[in-house]
């Protein structure tokens, strides 16, 4: 039976801590010839730098090979070919489809179209699975633990598909979740089901002070304008926060500032210098992640 990762729910909490276990092997030793022979397929229909980079620097880095387009206007999609169709045509020359597309949804249904192991790569504002296995694994090697955290999510909670993903993957580990966002975007109520079902504590903020000292790890994520179809509502809240190393006084030690990238002005560059920044180890660490995530699915062992 293929595997696919289209959520992150559809992995288990065991599941999960044996990718991060793997990635943990692969940042010791990123280039193995593991997928030699293999052919895998990566799909974007919407720009990308550093997920597409990174899942085609792990494929080349274990031996496989790449096909795919980082545009679809360069694609039949432009001639008006159905989504299924492209997936089903490009199942045939591949060992595993990676895939992001706009559509909320789209990755769930590509992932009924084909018949090898599917890795969902971001569909819309819905969800950005492998950014999460990422972001668990920045977590756990800046804390040395995932249990029992607080972690401060900031930003753009209703469309964050990276926030969406990881609340739901800590709601498994004891987590205390501060929540800071204008309230045109808060958390969606689907979402915080997740942390409700956990009986796990949540607080809402709109001031990103109120939640500094109190947090762990610090999770900004940029406004994104491209989600907005009324430009005013998001000149309305596109500079809601802004983090700088003067704010970072009263922090926890071991506290550290993720972000899903690319940074707008969320992140005064001020904070680059701070202790506290792992944003770019946090992007390096994809390679890890995503080298494991492939290895795991196409059940190669290391």
């Amino acid at each position: 039976m293929k595997k696919d990762l289209v959520s992150i729910n559809d992995f288990n909490k065991e599941e999960i801590l044996h990718i991060l276990d793997m990635a943990k092997k692969f940042e010791a030793n990123p280039d193995q010839n593991l997928l030699n022979g293999k052919v895998i397929a990566v799909l974007f229909f919407e720009p990308s730098t550093r997920t597409r980079l990174s899942f085609e620097s792990a494929i080349q880095r274990l031996g496989g090979r790449v096909i795919g387009f980082s545009e679809a206007t360069n694609t039949s999609v432009k001639k008006g070919e159905s989504l299924g169709d492209t997936i089903r045509t490009i199942n045939q020359y591949s060992d595993m489809i990676i895939m992001r597309n706009p559509l909320d949804g789209s990755a769930r249904y590509a992932s009924e179209n084909c018949t090898v192991p599917f890795i969902n790569a971001g569909d819309g504002s819905n969800q950005h699975p492998t950014q999460c296995l990422l972001d668990l694994y920045s977590i756990l090697q800046t804390q040395h633990t995932l249990d029992n955290l607080n972690i401060t999510f900031v930003g753009d909670l209703k469309y964050g598909r990276t926030v969406h993903s990881l609340v739901k993957a800590m709601t498994d580990f004891n987590t205390t979740f501060h929540l800071v966002s204008p309230l045109e975007l808060k958390l969606p109520s689907a979402v915080k089901y997740y942390i409700k079902k956990n009986n796990l504590p949540y607080f809402q903020y709109e001031r990103l002070e109120d939640a500094i000292p109190l947090s762990d790890i610090i999770y900004m994520t940029r406004i994104q304008q491209e989600r907005f179809a009324d430009p005013m509502e998001y000149e309305k809240v596109k500079n809601s926060y802004i983090l700088n190393a003067n704010m970072l006084s009263n922090v926890k030690p071991n506290m550290k500032i993720l972000h899903p990238l690319p940074r707008v002005n969320e992140i005064d560059i001020s904070v680059d210098a701070t202790p506290y920044a792992y944003y770019f180890q946090q992007a390096q660490n994809g390679l890890f992640v995503r080298q494991a995530l492939i290895c795991y699915m196409l059940g190669i062992e290391v």
